[in-house]
């Protein structure tokens, strides 16, 4: 819930900021075991390959590492450009601060949802699963107040975020 006096750009920055070095952290600790080997191709369970879109608008297919690299890379350059992100009180946010704010959620999901598909043994392992929920829930339900991910997006995670919601938990 946002609170009452704090401007909406505001409030979407300084979450986005924290669900990137969230997930960004939950990626460091599985990111041994993802490899170019392992992880040939960025997915999200058998029937959901990503793929990345450079410079001339093509369609790459990476692996994983490469992707997610390429992904988080891209999301801390818009996180550190003071045109996007202004740190300055008297600085205004652009018009099309949300377009951007929903393409990093974009993104943000689908390394969240590889890590579920591809390394939640690992998150098992490290004990980490109550936290990676947690963080999963709080990420959908603030997605979903503010309009930024959409119900095709989270379909990779669609009967796990089911199952989150009829726990209570979302």
């Amino acid at each position: 819930m946002q609170p009452k006096y704090v401007d909406p750009n505001e409030w979407l920055a300084a979450n986005t900021l924290d669900f990137f070095h969230y997930i960004n952290m939950f990626f460091g600790s599985v990111s041994d075991f993802c490899t170019p080997a392992s992880c040939p191709i960025m997915h999200a369970g058998a029937a959901c390959e990503y793929t990345w879109v450079d410079s001339q608008k093509r369609s790459v297919k990476l692996a994983a590492p490469q992707y997610i690299d390429y992904a988080m890379a891209w999301i801390q350059s818009v996180l550190n450009d003071e045109s996007v992100f202004p740190t300055k009180a008297d600085v205004e946010f652009p018009k099309d601060f949300r377009a951007t704010v929903r393409l990093i959620f974009k993104q943000l999901f689908r390394v969240m949802a590889h890590i579920y598909h591809a390394h939640y043994d690992t998150i098992l392992h490290l004990s980490s699963e109550a936290h990676l929920n947690t963080l999963l829930a709080h990420y959908i339900c603030f997605g979903r107040d503010f309009d930024l991910i959409d119900k095709k997006d989270t379909a990779p995670m669609a009967d796990y975020i089911l199952l989150l919601e009829e726990m209570g938990r979302i």
